[in-house]
């Protein structure tokens, strides 16, 4: 996987707090283990009138003309709480988000989207208010998200962010748990032609 370091992008703001993860991918759409395929799915119930996801639904801010392509979400506090279905940030990754601004998240969320290279931004509750009102005064307000300075660039403010220097090192290498353990193929395969044949 790539890294991320800094990402420049059209935000939408999802004015909703305790967004479980079975809003954000219903359990009907969660019968493959494949990453791709679930951003046609993400807010499933809330984005379509119907249950075949053809009929959109206008009242949805994803659905705004304005908010097309976005790929940063602003969110309120406790995002992804709910179940710990892992399907939750492959959906939002598939639809094209790459980094997501709230007072907070659901820990295991917090992980998966991390595990997805994604970047979960935890600001305070007045500066994520800011963000909304620049947002949504200004069409195609965008937002900067600058891992590498840990700040938020928004309406020429800078909003400074914290995350734990090995989830930081994770994302700006693009490392999930298995590319963490490849860093180490070398001792692995060393380990693993000296172990005596009576084990194998």
């Amino acid at each position: 996987m790539s890294g991320f370091k800094q990402h420049t992008g059209l935000v939408v703001p999802l004015d909703a707090a305790n967004v479980d993860t079975d809003a954000i991918i219903p359990k009907q759409f969660l019968q493959k283990v494949s990453r791709l395929g679930f951003g046609k799915h993400l807010f499933h119930d809330w984005r379509f009138l119907d249950d075949a996801g053809e009929q959109p639904n206008p009242e949805f801010v994803m659905n705004a003309p304005r908010y097309q392509g976005a790929s940063i979400l602003l969110a309120r506090e406790n995002f992804g709480c709910g179940s710990s279905r892992e399907h939750a940030p492959w959906a939002l990754a598939d639809y094209g988000i790459k980094a997501m601004i709230a007072p907070s998240f659901a820990d295991i969320f917090y992980g998966n989207s991390i595990n997805n290279q994604m970047v979960p931004v935890r600001l305070t509750e007045q500066e994520v208010d800011e963000i909304f009102h620049f947002v949504e005064a200004n069409e195609g307000a965008e937002v900067e998200v600058d891992l590498e300075a840990n700040v938020v660039r928004a309406n020429g403010k800078e909003y400074s962010f914290e995350i734990d220097s090995f989830r930081r090192h994770c994302l700006l290498n693009g490392l999930d748990n298995i590319g963490l353990t490849l860093q180490h193929e070398d001792k692995i395969a060393e380990y693993e032609a000296n172990i005596p044949s009576f084990l194998c």
